[in-house]
């Protein structure tokens, strides 16, 4: 199975579905941002820590990150950031030159491969936002390391994932208000059920979801290169799991400068 070119397609019905990471994000939003007051997230429900950002984001250069929707990119180019949106669908690219053009915004779409960021060159970007995605590309090493690549030194990447234990219990199960385990991790739609689990579980036309570790997730950013200097967790409302733990996770990783320990990143405030 050509997994991108499924999921490419999968996404783009998402956007017709109105999905709410395909949701774009009204005049008002942008209005406020213009003004300065502004958030965004990589996970469900909780904003991200304004100082996990630059103090100043005018003329950032900025990379959305299997981020279109017209959420994330819109916010921070209102703010007066540079921002260049990536990803595989081209109607949730779509949705981000909607709001560009309703408002007034530069915005740059590019369609691609998350995994693959050979379309910009070494030290491109300043910041790089990356929310819940991942999960849709059975690995995920190059795209930490694709990353770090593009990214300038004290640069950072603002990632959101799913916490790996929303792939360790039988769906079925789950409607009825039971969490049993039934799956092992490292997950996959593939291989971990049946063609017709997966359309009975989650539908016939919803994206292949992959349930990678924290090894992979968190350990895999630290052996691209990153340092990790922030974490928090977050919850999706209405989700069984969430009643006992974290579903998701977001991290702020930070491509250390040049002959630079962490010790005077985090004396600067920048860690």
């Amino acid at each position: 199975m050509d997994i991108r070119a499924f999921n490419r397609r999968a996404w783009d019905k998402e956007v017709k579905r109105g999905n709410q990471w395909t949701v774009p994000v009204g005049p008002e939003v942008i209005s406020a941002a213009r003004e300065g007051k502004w958030e965004i997230v990589l996970t469900p429900t909780k904003p991200v820590p304004r100082a996990w950002f630059p103090k100043d984001l005018s003329g950032c250069e900025v990379l959305c990150l299997a981020s279109g929707g017209g959420q994330q990119g819109p916010i921070l180019a209102a703010v007066g950031a540079n921002v260049t949106v990536f990803d595989n669908s081209p109607n949730q690219l779509a949705q981000d030159r909607f709001v560009a053009e309703r408002d007034d915004l530069a915005i740059t779409t590019v369609e691609g491969d998350m995994r693959d960021l050979s379309a910009f060159s070494d030290e491109s970007f300043d910041l790089i936002v990356h929310p819940v995605s991942n999960c849709f590309v059975p690995e995920i090493q190059p795209l930490w390391d694709e990353a770090f690549r593009v990214l300038r030194h004290d640069g950072a990447l603002l990632a959101g994932f799913n916490n790996p234990l929303l792939y360790l219990f039988d769906p079925e199960k789950e409607k009825e208000g039971i969490l049993q385990v039934r799956f092992s991790l490292p997950y996959s739609d593939l291989t971990s059920v049946t063609e017709e689990e997966r359309r009975l579980y989650y539908g016939e036309d919803a994206p292949i979801d992959f349930g990678h570790t924290l090894e992979e997730q968190i350990g895999g950013q630290i052996k691209a290169g990153f340092v990790i200097c922030g974490f928090y967790e977050d919850t999706f409302p209405g989700e069984l799991i969430s009643e006992y733990c974290a579903s998701f996770i977001a991290t702020r990783a930070v491509k250390e400068g040049l002959n630079q320990s962490v010790l005077p990143l985090r004396k600067q405030g920048r860690c």
